[in-house]
């Protein structure tokens, strides 16, 4: 039997530290609290996230090993820049938060099953409209085709999901958010769970506690809340 701490709704900047996580599953640590924007960010501070299913309680990860892109190494290979000219593309960020993280919640195939449920868009809304959750937005006219959201803190940025109704399109939003946060001095994606497509991508696995150092050091780094659009005029040729 499975025995985890569980969190206070009254005590919302209170963790298990990250090592005390289970092995199997990798990474559950504690479950419970809330999903307030103070709860949201003392976790991600700490490397702790959550994930759960609708009819599940709040569970909180923080897996090893952890999942990362650098910027510096993220970059638009020609074929994709040819392919956002051809399709005529136009990137923006903070624009729409909104629909890309109700498009990011939208089954995918034949898996009904999302763990972007109702109550995390709500929150994660709810920490844009405070100004620390961020989205790159990729439109094709009108219509919204691909798009990028997560969260800054210091100058660590937590990505959490990404969709595209046009091929390429999601990798475009990727590429023009890794673009931006090189420009505002962030050197880390956090892409938590490595999976085949982050990995396609130039995502690296690194052990845990190397993940928590360099955190540790950026989430102390200053960089004020606020809505990001300003910089979509920037990202136009990525």
């Amino acid at each position: 039997m499975i025995s985890l701490p569980q969190l206070e709704p009254s005590e919302p900047e209170l963790f298990p530290e990250p090592a005390r996580a289970l092995h199997d599953p990798n990474g559950l640590l504690a479950f419970g609290g809330d999903l307030s924007v103070e709860r949201l960010l003392a976790a991600y501070r700490r490397g702790i996230f959550p994930w759960f299913s609708e009819g599940e309680p709040i569970l909180w990860w923080s897996p090893d090993p952890r999942c990362v892109f650098r910027t510096e190494d993220l970059h638009p290979n020609r074929s994709l820049r040819r392919q956002v000219a051809r399709h005529d593309w136009r990137i923006t960020v903070d624009r729409a938060f909104d629909e890309v993280i109700r498009a990011c919640a939208e089954p995918r195939g034949n898996d009904l099953a999302t763990w972007i449920v109702p109550a995390m868009v709500q929150a994660y809304i709810a920490l844009h409209r405070a100004g620390h959750a961020h989205s790159v937005e990729v439109w094709d006219g009108e219509d919204l085709v691909g798009g990028i959201y997560g969260l800054a803190i210091g100058h660590l940025f937590c990505g959490e999901s990404m969709f595209s109704r046009q091929s390429g399109a999601s990798k475009a939003a990727l590429m023009a958010l890794a673009t931006l946060l090189r420009n505002l001095g962030y050197p880390l994606i956090d892409s938590q769970v490595a999976n085949a497509h982050t990995l396609s991508l130039g995502a690296k696995e690194i052990p845990r506690a190397n993940y928590l150092e360099q955190i540790s050091v950026l989430v102390e780094q200053m960089q004020k809340p606020g809505n990001w659009s300003v910089y979509g005029a920037e990202l136009s040729g990525f």
